[in-house]
């Protein structure tokens, strides 16, 4: 009886290996509201949009016919069900159409409008969450309370299917001159390689700068302080925002804006990934 349980489970595992694509990349997206989307996505964003490029729906949308756990075509919206254009949609457009063709690209996408790096913290964001608005507490009941909870959840879930290449961030707002910001986000990329299993630092996070000074960003101040993480998180690197055009607001990007910075995310990215296939 022994022998045949041990059988079954390796012949388990066999199948469970043998399911997982290493030419399925996976990009693990969180953040506040610039990488929720706060424009509206346009005809040029959803036409003819690669089968390559995969989104894992990471809530329930009926409307759109898309279930909480399940791989899509990436068409917009990336986050919720009624999120704009995000870096992540030319982020993967950007890489489909720049690695060979038997790569396929998958993102991952869970962000909150208006939310602290707290939010993320595993360990300390029931107390942050019992300070938010009321606006902001229904955007995170949509992940059953816990975003954190639910990234690790559908990195879990893309993990069955292809490999982590790397994690893309872009928060801030919310903590502008916040000096530790650094370690607090070094807090939750630590969680998040320990939560799925990968090795300390082995994934590169690439994080992008706030709407910048060029385009009187309100929040320019902190982009000197994101500019120290990889002095925090050695595998890191800053995506900068000049020149990407911004929002009347002052705090956001327009779709212009957006694809341009998430076109300057894929290209540190092809960096990484040919500097990786080269052993350095």
């Amino acid at each position: 009886m022994k022998i045949l349980i041990t059988t079954g489970l390796s012949l388990l595992l066999r199948m469970s290996v043998f399911a997982q694509d290493p030419n399925f990349y996976i990009y693990l997206c969180f953040g506040q509201s610039n990488m929720e989307g706060n424009a509206r996505f346009e005809a040029q964003d959803t036409a003819s949009v690669n089968p390559r490029f995969q989104v894992l729906a990471a809530v329930d949308c009926p409307d759109l016919c898309r279930k909480k756990g399940c791989w899509y075509t990436a068409v917009p919206p990336l986050v919720r069900c009624h999120t704009g254009l995000t870096p992540a949609d030319s982020f993967g457009r950007t890489l489909v159409e720049n690695l060979p063709q038997n790569i396929t690209i998958g993102i991952v996408n869970v962000a909150v409008g208006g939310c602290k790096i707290e939010l993320f913290d595993k360990d300390n964001y029931e107390s942050y969450v019992a300070t938010v608005p009321d606006w902001m507490l229904n955007m995170i009941k949509e992940y059953d309370g816990n975003p954190y909870g639910r990234l690790v959840e559908m990195g879990k879930i893309a993990q069955k299917a292809g490999v982590i290449k790397g994690i893309l961030v872009h928060q801030g707002e919310s903590n502008t001159n916040d000096s530790i910001w650094p370690q607090k986000l070094k807090k939750v990329y630590d969680n998040l390689l320990r939560d799925l299993d990968l090795e300390p630092n082995s994934v590169p996070l690439l994080a992008g700068e706030l709407l910048n000074e060029d385009q009187n960003g309100a929040c320019s101040s902190m982009n000197t302080i994101i500019s120290t993480l990889p002095t925090v998180i050695p595998n890191s690197y800053i995506i900068s925002s000049a020149g990407c055009k911004g929002a009347p607001d002052k705090l956001h990007f327009i779709a212009e804006g957006y694809r341009e910075l998430g076109k300057r995310y894929a290209e540190q990215m092809l960096l990484i990934l040919k500097a990786s296939s080269l052993g350095r």
